[in-house]
């Protein structure tokens, strides 16, 4: 079933001929470059990363450094999330605002160098969340081939694992507004506080973490297994986060998971 999968998304990369690809590092982008070069060719394939408020830099750094393993033409664009009109306002819609802007930026680049396709790293399983960043691919034209081939996130980890890419088990990463609770400002002061707060939460040997922001409290979710970290080095956490400007630090007992906040919003 899975070599079906893995040879209907070459299939898929073949009819396009041509590809850009919306590369931000994580998992499901960076193995659709490496398969949509190893179905193409290099020549045929170009690499886009968005440098904006949202995206830290320890992960466009690590964008980099994985677009030169797979050998691949890399273009970084600056974006600013921030200068959006209705990003900031952070409503239920803030990810199609994103999403938009995003392949609004990368349409020019596909006129001056021949390209007819973007794809992006939508996956199977985010048809069974609240993805509004999907609606926008589609206004735009924008294809998902690891969708369409029906792939799920730990498939794709199978699949990059035999292709020996490092990322076959990185943690799953969102942008750094995912973290704030809808109907907040988002502000750059905000998002460095939690890039700052995830980044300190790391060196205690915590892979997957998210501080979701609410107003002056932070509520740190892991998984199961760190959250024993987390309470061995409570005075550090407090201390460090509360000079980063949160008043309240706190840990959620559901522990992580997947766009958390979308449980605020009413039913959809």
């Amino acid at each position: 079933m899975l070599e079906q999968k893995y040879e209907k998304l070459v299939s898929i990369l073949k009819d396009m001929r041509k590809v850009v690809v919306a590369f931000s590092g994580g998992v499901d982008s960076t193995f659709l470059l490496k398969v949509a070069v190893d179905t193409l060719g290099k020549e045929q394939v170009l690499a886009v990363t968005a440098d904006s408020e949202t995206y830290p830099t320890s992960e466009l750094e690590e964008a980099k450094r994985l677009a030169q393993l797979i050998d691949v033409p890399h273009q970084i664009i600056e974006t600013s999330e921030l200068a959006i009109p209705g990003y900031t306002e952070n409503d239920k819609n803030r990810c199609y605002f994103c999403r938009r802007s995003l392949f609004e930026h990368i349409q020019p680049i596909l006129e001056e160098k021949g390209f007819k396709n973007v794809v992006y790293g939508v996956i199977a399983d985010d048809l069974s969340e609240y993805r509004p960043g999907m609606r926008a691919a589609k206004e735009q034209g924008v294809r998902g081939p690891l969708q369409e081939a029906n792939l799920f996130k730990e498939e794709i980890r199978e699949l990059s694992k035999n292709l020996d890419l490092p990322t076959w088990d990185k943690p799953s990463f969102a942008c750094l507004s995912s973290r704030i609770a809808y109907g907040e400002t988002i502000t750059q002061a905000k998002l460095t506080k939690v890039e700052k707060s995830e980044a300190f939460l790391k060196t205690l040997g915590i892979r997957q973490v998210r501080v979701r922001t609410h107003d002056d409290i932070a509520r740190i979710e892991v998984e199961a297994q760190d959250m024993q970290k987390l309470l061995a080095n409570h005075g550090r956490i407090t201390e460090k986060l509360q000079s980063y400007g949160y008043k309240f630090v706190t840990m959620d007992l559901m522990g992580y998971k997947s766009g958390s906040m979308n449980r605020a919003l009413p039913k959809i």
